[in-house]
Formats: C-alpha cells, sequence, structure tokens
C-alpha cells in the first residue's frame, strides 16, 4: 500500500496529544499518484508529476478508517499492516493510530456535527471526502492540533482522495471549527430533561440502543451510564496474562516496564508500545488479555468442585486467550483440555496459542455434543461456554462495533447462546461446573439467556455464586449468584459470569 509523500512543511504548533517516541529523520517516501487534476503542484521537475502534499500519519488514518467503513474490517488488524507499509513508528504511529481510533469512537458525534455544518446528511457526501471530513473534525473537535493545520491538512487529504471537494471540504471544516465540541452537542442533542437516552447518545457518540441497554443492565442509573460511556471513549491499557507455571507476573512486569493487575493474579498492565514486540509473547509465557477475560476463566478454574478434576473443555475456544490461561492452569494440575472452535481459521489460532500445553483442540461446533464421540455426554468436569455475542462489553476496544451491531442481531445470537450453553450442561458429568460468559452486559445475552437455557436444558443444575471465585474484597460485583464486569467499575471489559453445577 504505497501513499503520498511526508509533508516537509508541517504547520507550527502541530502539537499532537498521543507520545510514544521521537520523531526520526526519514527520507520522502515515494507513492504511485499520477497526475491527477486538482494535485497541488509544488515545484516538481518539468514534466513530471508531482504526488500531493499530504501527511503520513493521517494518510495511514484515513486508510484504515475508510477500511473499516468500505471493506468491514477491523482496524486492530488492517491499522498495524498500513502503519508497517508506511515506514510509521513512534510518535507518528502513536498520532494515527489516535486519529483512528479517535475518529470511530467519536463516529455518531462527529456525524451529527458534520451534518449541521455541512447542512447535508453526511449519508450524501461521498464516502471517501465523509471519512477525510471525520478525520479532520475529530482534530478540530478532541485534540489539541491547532484549526489552522487540521484544516489545511485534511484538505490536502481531499485533494487527494475526493477530487473537486477541496472546496467543499474547507468550508465545512471552518464551520465545524467556529464551535467546541461541548458547544455543538449543546446545540444539536437533546436536552437531559426531555430525552436522557438521546442526550447521552449524541454527547457520547454511542447508538440509542446501546445507551438504553447499558441503562437497563445498570438498574436506570443514568450517572453510572454516564460514567460508563465517557469510559468506552477512553484509549484503554494493553493487559497482558502471564501464563502460571511459565512466568511470574511480578517479573513479566519488570521484563516489560509494565504494573500489576488490580484484580487477576496473572495481569499485567502494558504502560505502552506494541505488544507484539515483546519476547515473553513471541516465546509463549505470556498472551495479550483483557484482565476480565483473564478473571472468568480463573473463576472456572478456582470455583471448588468436588471427585475428579481431570478433564475440562472450552466449548468455543477461538481466537485462544481464555483456552491459553486454561491450558496453563490445566498443565501444573495434571489436567487436559479440550477446545473446541467452530472456525477452522480460528481453530489454528486456538492451535498456535496452546502450542506446548495440554490442550487437544477440536474443530467442531460445540453444539454437536453427544454426537460427536469426543465430546460425550456427562464426561468433562469443568466445561467453559465463551459465547459468541454483541461485543458490547469491549466497545472501548473494538470501537467500530458500537456502530455495526444492530438490535437485529440478538435474536440469532442469543438463539446460539441458548444452544451452546445447553450442549455445555449436557456435556458436563453429575457435580461438574459450567461457566458461561458474554463480553456483553447486554441482559437478553446475560441473564435472560442464562435462565432459560438452564430451565430448557432437560439436565438438572444449581446457580454457584460467582462472586466467591472471584478475588475477596473485588468491589462493585453485585447481589449475586452471577456477576458484571465494568470497564468505569473495575477497568475491564463488560464481561458477564454465571457458574453452574450439574445436580
Amino acid at each position: 500500500m504505497t501513499g503520498p509523500t511526508a509533508r516537509p512543511d508541517r504547520p507550527a504548533g502541530d502539537d499532537r496529544r498521543p507520545s510514544g517516541g521521537t520523531r526520526g529523520d526519514r527520507p520522502a517516501r515515494t507513492g504511485s499518484w499520477g497526475d491527477r487534476a486538482g494535485a497541488d503542484r509544488r515545484g516538481g521537475r518539468p514534466g513530471r508529476p508531482v504526488r500531493p502534499a499530504v501527511d503520513l500519519p493521517r494518510y495511514a488514518a484515513y486508510q484504515a478508517v475508510a477500511a473499516v467503513h468500505r471493506d468491514d474490517a477491523y482496524a486492530n488488524l488492517v491499522l498495524p499492516a498500513i502503519l508497517r507499509e508506511q515506514g510509521l513508528a513512534g510518535r507518528d504511529a502513536a498520532f494515527a493510530t489516535e486519529l483512528t481510533y479517535g475518529t470511530l469512537r467519536q463516529l455518531g458525534t462527529l456525524d451529527t456535527i458534520l451534518t449541521a455544518a455541512a447542512g447535508r446528511d453526511v449519508a450524501r457526501i461521498d464516502p471517501p471526502v465523509r471519512d477525510a471530513l471525520r478525520l479532520g473534525a475529530y482534530q478540530l473537535l478532541h485534540t489539541r492540533v491547532p484549526a489552522h493545520a487540521a484544516v489545511s491538512s485534511t484538505v490536502d487529504l481531499v485533494r487527494t482522495v475526493g477530487e473537486g471537494a477541496t472546496g467543499f471540504a474547507n468550508a465545512v471544516l471552518r464551520e465545524v471549527a467556529g464551535q467546541d465540541v461541548d458547544a455543538w452537542t449543546a446545540k444539536l442533542a437533546p436536552t437531559m430533561a426531555a430525552d436522557p437516552i438521546g442526550h447521552l447518545a449524541v454527547t457520547y457518540s454511542h447508538p440509542q440502543w446501546i445507551v438504553r441497554a447499558f441503562a437497563d443492565a445498570l438498574g436506570g442509573d443514568l450517572g453510572e451510564v454516564t460514567r460508563l460511556l465517557i469510559e468506552d471513549n477512553e484509549r484503554p491499557p494493553v493487559h497482558l496474562c502471564a501464563r502460571p507455571g511459565l512466568l511470574d507476573p511480578a517479573e513479566l512486569a519488570d521484563e516489560v516496564g509494565g504494573a500489576p493487575g488490580a484484580f487477576s493474579p496473572y495481569a499485567v498492565y502494558l504502560p505502552g508500545g506494541a505488544p507484539g514486540d515483546l519476547a515473553a509473547l513471541a516465546d509463549g509465557r505470556a498472551h495479550v488479555q483483557d484482565e476480565g477475560s483473564q478473571l472468568v476463566a480463573n473463576a472456572l478454574a478456582t470455583a471448588p468442585l468436588d471427585g475428579h478434576d481431570g478433564r475440562w473443555l472450552d466449548l468455543c475456544a477461538g481466537p485462544g486467550g481464555k483456552a491459553g490461561l486454561l491450558g496453563a492452569l490445566a498443565a501444573q494440575r495434571g489436567a487436559r483440555l479440550t477446545a473446541v472452535e467452530v472456525s477452522e481459521h480460528r481453530a489454528r489460532l486456538v492451535e498456535q496459542a496452546t502450542r506446548g500445553l495440554p490442550v487437544a483442540v477440536l474443530n467442531t461446533d460445540g453444539r454437536t455434543v453427544g454426537s460427536d464421540p469426543k465430546l460425550p455426554e456427562g464426561h468433562f468436569d469443568r466445561v467453559l461456554v465463551d459465547a459468541p455475542c454483541t461485543g458490547l462489553g469491549s466497545l472501548r476496544r473494538r470501537p467500530e462495533s458500537r456502530w455495526r451491531r444492530q438490535p437485529s442481531d440478538l435474536p440469532p445470537l442469543t438463539r446460539l447462546q441458548r444452544e451452546l450453553l445447553t450442549a455445555a450442561l449436557r456435556a458436563t458429568r453429575p457435580g461438574g461446573l459450567v461457566a458461561y460468559v458474554t463480553c456483553s452486559p447486554h441482559t437478553v445475552e446475560t441473564h435472560v439467556t442464562v435462565t432459560e437455557a438452564a430451565r430448557r436444558a432437560g439436565v438438572p443444575a444449581d446457580f454457584v455464586d460467582a462472586r466467591t471465585a472471584l478475588p475477596p474484597g473485588m468491589p462493585g460485583l453485585g447481589d449475586g449468584p452471577t456477576v458484571q464486569l465494568w470497564p468505569h467499575r473495575h477497568g475491564t471489559d463488560a464481561m458477564f459470569l454465571a457458574l453452574l453445577r450439574r445436580t
């Protein structure tokens, strides 16, 4: 993926909020831009086309945001590849990352403001120009980049990706720059008194149906909903998991310059940088995993169990984070984990994540319990159902998900969740434990699903108080027996945990 050259004349005062490195002296990069109308000709050789002068970090952010909207790509997958191809590191990479994720998080509010500034719905703006304007508006409203630098660099970008729209882009961005984000939202959002859900949705850039789902899960406490929405829009820290028996968390913290986690005995908070470059991850002693995911997997492994305890099952194992932790714990206790994943690609990821651990990976559907000889009924001691879900609990890490998910996604997902949990209960021996986990706080995916599945499973099961399987003194766990973790309470993804014992 080639791109335009970096601007040698970056405006003075282009103060970038992210840090993480210093700008290196790089030679100008070449690209494949032809002689297009509207190109900015700045002193090239006679007869030779001159590429538009576009700032490389901004162009990289544009490529990532455009891929998300054009190709349904995931920012966490496409952006690292773009940064590598563009040769961006340090401060430039941090700036591109901030623009990408910040724009995706604030997309709803940015579109509301751009609609007002443009005098037309953003849906009517050419997609490349629309994405460039979103990046420009984000800089104007959410960074310390001076207005003139944000406007001029975005117009340069539009000149490259949306030929003939530079005048329009300039006018829209100057209109956006006329007010700060608080003034814009005060002008455009419904009042809290008249429409609290609509007010929060515009002010904190979440779809209304998600705000409503959060309010339901939090008992209607709009103050707490507001804190959750604010946390969703913050850049989350990277959490590492030091695999038990392979690496002590304190040693990992020293090795990476991080800090031990607040709750999980295996968690380390990474202060910055690219986790893929860490030796502990390369050699399998640790992996990237949100602390909440560590806690729910560890809860299953440590909850009291009578009788045999050597046969563990992860019924929805891809991409392998929880299987990696469970496999390491199993190795310490003489147990073996069967990790089931229906997707062939994700099954390969599980194999990579559990290499060297007592884990057998099955590329099959977890609902085949009883019909697959490798998944017999009444056989396993501990079973994890990390069910496919809307992912509303990890919106701070996957900001594009908030704009992709729809309420219509819930019926097929909740049906699948009930079927998987029913299969898990059938796979569990009498006295064995099942952990039902989702990375969503939506009550239909949590309380409704687990209650209905337990009632319809055809095998008797009782709820175990999941709070007792989490660290003593951990705050904000509610009344039980299930547990809902929260970004604003615990600093984790919004993981839900229910523990059931087959009787």
